[in-house]
């Protein structure tokens, strides 16, 4: 009886340690979000609200932003430093007022369709 060797094919061990080697990456820290949020508000110069952890609420624009605070111009008032660890959380104001609108819009297109349907009532 003879007895006959086999080897691995070469390549074949060298692409399983190379698929064991290459592992998944971990998702990149910094997605870059916020530096895009920033620069967007910053260039339309949006009129933003910035709660602070104390409870407190300043507006003003963005002017400029780095890695840990934020400079915020206000009309009428000192302009201020914030540091970003100190922010609650920060909204615009347009969008607020916009808000108001809409829902202020729809409880008027409420009322109106309300009488319309009380009206076509009695005349039936």
């Amino acid at each position: 009886m003879q007895r006959r060797l086999i080897r691995p094919n070469l390549s074949e061990v060298k692409e399983k340690m190379t698929r064991e080697a290459r592992k998944k990456l971990p998702p990149p820290s910094d997605t870059h979000a916020e530096n895009y949020y920033f620069l967007k508000q910053m260039n339309k110069r949006t009129l933003m609200a910035v709660a602070l952890a104390d409870g407190e609420q300043v507006e003003g624009y963005i002017e400029w932003y780095d890695r840990n605070c934020f400079k915020l111009n206000r009309e009428g008032a000192p302009n201020l430093l914030i540091y970003k660890r100190q922010v609650k959380y920060l909204y615009k104001l347009s969008d607020q007022n916009g808000k108001q609108k809409i829902t202020e819009k729809t409880e008027e297109a409420e009322k109106k369709e309300k009488i319309q349907n009380s009206g076509s009532k009695k005349n039936k």
